[in-house]
């Protein structure tokens, strides 16, 4: 009992999600030393899911492995391709399946939807009290991971809130400094290729809260926040940073192929038939990573370019370094001769 107490300690003691996957990984592979133990999330759009690994141990492995996040999902199973995992996810009970080894599920649960699956290979099947230790250690788990929603996402759209925004930034940053470079021949995939930040403020905003009131101006918001979701792919990861300002952090191979992406949210919202208001569109502004950046220098950067945007017609997508390339706007940071990040 001790150990199983000095576990649940450990899995309780930290703040970031990937940390906390992999230490539950950990803590299992120690208390029931199965063949191997791992994590496995659902990532992509409805009806073309894919299984993405969060942690894995494997045998006599003491770190845990896992999918990069910038993971193209062409290079991810489908979901159909495990259906022992796809059966737990979608009934959200656990389920064994009898072999060598023997496999056994557990669905990983939100309030909200199973999000993924917990699967073990052992070689005789689990007893009745492993069952139950794993079932309400995961009970612990769903309740952290709540706590931790509750910390780190805006309470009215879901997405990340403005004070993650800042270890996020840092983090990918500092994960692109330590990746390989690929060789000059070989092609980035959409997945992959250089860190950008874009921000998109909301087009005449306050006219909407006066003319309409603030419940729906909430709406216009939450609405927003799903366009953002169904425009971006699971490994961009989308901030609302407060009023009606936006932001999110993604890779893509350069400034166009950051552009599209952008472009294709400005498109969506334009299209969108807002209840009550009607039409709604939104003024972007992007720039790419450099080696000295700060979340605020890059944040400012982003800034002028939606500035601009604001002050030639807004409803447009601009990217940072077209625009001083033009002599429209001038960049006062870094200094000349400093280096590019990617």
């Amino acid at each position: 009992m001790s150990q199983v107490v000095e576990r649940l300690a450990e899995l309780t003691g930290f703040r970031d999600r990937d940390v906390l996957d992999v230490t539950l990984v950990a803590a299992l592979k120690d208390l029931l030393r199965p063949s191997s133990v791992a994590i496995y999330r659902t990532v992509g759009e409805e009806g073309a899911l894919r299984w993405l690994t969060r942690a894995r141990l494997h045998g006599s492995e003491t770190i845990p492995t896992a999918d990069p996040l910038w993971t193209h999902l062409d290079d991810l199973p489908g979901l159909d391709e495990h259906p022992l995992r796809r059966d737990c996810l979608l009934s959200q009970d656990p389920l064994t399946c009898a072999g060598t080894p023997v496999r056994s599920c557990f669905p990983l649960i939100t309030e909200l939807e199973a999000i993924g699956v917990l699967e073990f290979s052992t070689e005789l099947p689990m007893s009745e009290a492993d069952w139950r230790l794993v079932s309400s250690i995961l009970r612990i788990y769903r309740n952290f991971q709540g706590l931790l929603d509750y910390s780190e996402r805006d309470t009215l759209t879901g997405l990340l809130n403005r004070k993650t925004f800042d270890d996020s930034f840092l983090r990918s940053v500092n994960e692109r400094r330590v990746e390989p470079s690929a060789p000059a021949a070989e092609p980035r995939r959409s997945g992959a290729g250089s860190l950008w930040l874009g921000l998109i403020d909301i087009d005449h905003f306050k006219a909407v809260n006066d003319g309409f009131g603030h419940l729906i101006g909430d709406e216009v918001l939450l609405l927003l926040s799903r366009l953002m979701r169904s425009s971006f792919r699971f490994h961009d990861r989308l901030y609302r940073f407060g009023g009606e300002e936006f932001v999110v952090l993604m890779r893509a191979g350069d400034a166009a192929g950051a552009g599209l992406a952008l472009e294709r949210l400005r498109r969506n919202v334009e299209a969108y038939a807002f209840p009550r208001v009607g039409r709604i569109t939104v003024s972007v502004g992007y720039t790419g990573m450099r080696l000295d950046d700060t979340p605020a220098v890059a944040f400012e950067r982003a800034d002028k370019a939606v500035y601009f945007v604001k002050e030639h017609g807004r409803n447009q997508v601009a990217y940072h370094g077209d625009l001083v390339e033009r002599g429209l706007l001038t960049d006062q940071e870094p200094a000349a001769g400093d280096v590019e990040l990617f």
